[in-house]
């Protein structure tokens, strides 16, 4: 089979969108980072894309960052690519916008809940992300703690980082991807390159 063919096929395949949420500082992208290289996929990271966007608007920019999100995530998924959405995703109307996209694209969505379930440890990431980034806008303590999140019965898979290590996580997941979406993440998907050895 020639590169062309090969590079057919992939595009041929239906796109996944892989929706990750949960209060910042609870492990999101440490995960999301470490998943996108193992399985190929383009990684949008909310917090990047809403950080020119502050620095030129000011700091209420409301939904704009995630709009813009969903517009590069619904052209990776019309080329048949896996995309990992960084995001909070606090509230219903944010996980219903990702649905949405991945249905305009006829993409299967999977539904990723990231959790630390020890308040201690969760304030010592937060409070240590302040200190090894302290002008990148990051919210403190108590910011974290205000910050509205609805429950998210939906979430095919729920992590809780105090529980697993970042390695641990990202196998978790492996394994949902293969049992929900088997035609992508198959029994053997190193057989067709879908995911790297990292």
């Amino acid at each position: 089979m020639d590169k062309r063919t090969l590079i057919d096929d992939a595009l041929s395949d239906p796109g996944v969108l892989i929706v990750f949420g949960g209060l910042p500082g609870a492990g999101k992208s440490t995960i999301a980072e470490a998943l996108a290289a193992q399985i190929g996929a383009v990684h949008l990271v909310i917090d990047r894309i809403e950080a020119p966007l502050k620095a030129r608007l000011g700091a209420d920019i409301g939904p704009l960052g995630y709009n813009v999100a969903y517009q590069v995530a619904t052209s990776n998924l019309d080329l048949g690519h896996v995309v990992i959405a960084d995001c909070v995703n606090p509230i219903a109307m944010t996980r219903n916008a990702w649905m949405s996209v991945a249905m305009g694209c006829q993409a299967k969505m999977v539904q990723v809940n990231i959790q630390c379930s020890d308040l201690q440890e969760h304030r010592r990431r937060v409070e240590k992300r302040l200190t090894e980034r302290p002008r990148q806008g990051l919210p403190d303590w108590q910011s974290v703690q205000a910050r509205q999140i609805d429950e998210w019965p939906e979430a095919d898979l729920t992590i809780d980082t105090y529980m697993r290590t970042p390695d641990e996580s990202v196998s978790a997941i492996v394994s949902a991807l293969r049992r929900l979406a088997p035609s992508r993440f198959g029994a053997d998907p190193f057989a067709r390159g879908v995911m790297g050895s990292g």
